[in-house]
């Protein structure tokens, strides 16, 4: 790390930059890539952050998912600050910084540095020229059939292009990969845990398409009618086939559109900054989507279940963190339904579990000691659906302050399956029901209580989610995380979270479980909690039993039976 950041330096005076920032996102923005510039040059490998090396001092600013870890990982070598501080960034003032122009909107520029300091775009980057990227395979995109997906592409497009037409627009550019797969019912292979489609697209108001993406990748999709070969544009060739396209207006999406395609599109268009629709329309499944979402979740449920039985009741042997998580992916792949981790496995025991998204590494990994608790949070991407599960596991009786705050977080996590949608309809709102009981004993923690999931695709999308801020409606076919959680540094961490989806029923909205997987008895208080969320509890591993009992061997349903 050292190392690349002096490299780094000695590069400064050949560009003429006093600083250079590396974010953690790829040309894609996407959340996980298999490049990771940002981990080369600071070793902090969370999935948020950003880093500026000066001539003389080097800063890394993520947010509170990541506070120990961060520390943990960079805090020798970097001055660390939460994301807030970037906001018109004036702990360095007057200074000429380096960027790639690929790597960066023109928003995030304009709040992040140009209140303080000049800004000079790079076109090489210089993180790759230190340490080259190993480049993605170019395996084929792959599409999927209206029985799996729901919707056909031409109704897409449809209302894409009712949207330009609202908007007075001619093209819109769509700049994020996982909104091409949804557009055009395709999937790839260019996430280390989403099947992503690494490619760009634009349509006409007129139903138009051009997919930005190469020949090798979309073979399969020409042979296949999916796309004809005079509707795919080579990447090379963007700026000289913008300049031919008819019209006036192009909508770009500010928040995933780079400062380098914005200014190809704007060497002819008139631009209008515009949140990309297809988040939205992604975000409300359809029935057929939902189905799909179920049948994965109730495999899902039973590799948990069974992972958690045999963690609990079988084994007997020491073994570590890594080794729970890989015994975890063993289950799973029993099935021959799953596909990959949707993420990589978050396995804490003890004071592990305080750090919100720790990834347990072969050589520093604690062993699941029988005294402490063990937070396990995992996910898989299945045909056809994305899984997202967080349980809190103990092997021994635990102290009842655990008692207490594990039953708090539990409390919270009830109080957000059960809202009243009608009435708590935005996620600012539901997030303080999720908070409520821990806040009572001055108790809180520094993540979100929800976010979106994608189907078959990003297990974290938007534009709905479960946070202070959030102000986006929820509505009939959104797909949630219900996580609350507590954290205790240097000794535990908790965190209860199912994956709930939106349903309606005479007029009225409510949640769904999605998620079919026990919830740790063991640690529960019940004296603090109310006859009503009593039922709700049994009522769940009553469902759990109905669900998945049938996929079990009989100690399995035995011991998930007693639960009930």
């Amino acid at each position: 790390m050292r190392k690349y950041i002096q490299i780094l330096r000695k590069k400064f005076k050949k560009y003429e930059i006093d600083g250079y920032v590396i974010p953690k996102n790829d040309d894609y923005f996407t959340e996980y890539s298999k490049i990771n510039r940002l981990q080369i040059i600071s070793n902090f490998s969370g999935s948020a952050g950003l880093a500026i090396i000066l001539k003389k001092k080097n800063y890394l600013f993520t947010d509170g998912r990541y506070t120990i870890q961060s520390q943990a990982e960079s805090g020798k070598n970097f001055k660390i600050y939460s994301f807030e501080k970037l906001i018109n960034c004036n702990l360095f003032k007057n200074l000429t910084i380096g960027i790639d122009p690929k790597l960066f909107t023109s928003t995030q520029i304009k709040n992040y540095f140009l209140k303080y300091n000049k800004i000079k775009f790079i076109k090489n980057n210089l993180v790759d020229e230190i340490k080259k990227q190993k480049k993605n395979l170019n395996i084929p995109f792959f599409s999927l059939k209206k029985n799996i997906v729901g919707e056909s592409v031409k109704s897409k497009i449809s209302k894409i292009s009712k949207y330009l037409k609202k908007n007075k627009s001619d093209y819109i550019f769509i700049s994020a990969p996982e909104n091409v797969a949804w557009i055009l019912n395709i999937r790839g292979s260019d996430g280390p845990n989403s099947p992503i489609p690494n490619s760009r697209l634009i349509i006409s108001k007129n139903k138009k398409i051009l997919l930005i993406s190469t020949k090798e990748k979309c073979k399969k999709l020409i042979k296949n009618k999916i796309i004809k070969l005079n509707q795919l544009l080579e990447i090379n060739k963007l700026p000289t086939e913008i300049i031919k396209l008819k019209g006036k207006k192009f909508i770009i999406d500010g928040k995933s559109c780079s400062i380098f395609y914005e200014s190809i599109i704007n060497s002819k268009f008139k631009i209008i900054s515009k949140e990309d629709p297809t988040y939205l329309l992604k975000a409300i499944k359809n029935k057929v989507e939902i189905k799909s979402m179920i049948n994965a979740h109730i495999l899902d449920g039973v590799a948990l279940t069974k992972f958690i039985y045999w963690i609990k009741k079988i084994n007997k042997s020491k073994i570590n963190e890594v080794e729970a998580a890989r015994k975890l992916e063993k289950f799973r792949r029993m099935d021959k339904n799953f596909l990959y981790p949707s993420f990589d496995t978050i396995a804490g025991s003890g004071k592990n579990g305080a750090i919100v998204h720790y990834r347990a590494k072969k050589r520093n990994c604690r062993n699941l000691n029988k005294k402490d608790i063990f937070l396990c949070d995992s996910g898989g991407q299945y045909k056809y659906g994305t899984t997202d599960v967080t349980r809190t596991i103990c092997f021994s009786n635990q102290s009842p302050n655990i008692k207490n705050i594990f039953t708090k977080v539990l409390k919270g996590h009830i109080a957000v399956a059960t809202t009243n949608i009608n009435k708590d309809n935005i996620g600012k709102k539901i997030d303080k029901r999720a908070r409520k009981f821990l806040r009572k004993s001055n108790l809180d923690y520094a993540h979100g209580t929800g976010h979106g999931v994608g189907f078959f695709l990003n297990v974290h999308e938007g534009p709905q989610s479960i946070t202070k801020v959030n102000k986006v409606k929820i509505k009939p076919g959104m797909i949630l995380s219900n996580e609350p959680g507590f954290y205790k540094k240097n000794h535990f961490g908790i965190r209860i979270e199912n994956l709930v989806y939106v349903d309606e029923k005479n007029g009225q909205l409510f949640f769904k479980n999605l998620t079919m997987v026990p919830i740790e008895k063991d640690l529960i208080n019940f004296n603090l909690l109310t006859v009503n969320e009593k039922n709700y509890l049994f009522k769940y591993h009553l469902d759990v039993y109905s669900k998945i009992s049938r996929y079990l061997k009989q100690n399995e349903k035995k011991w998930l039976a007693s639960l009930i």
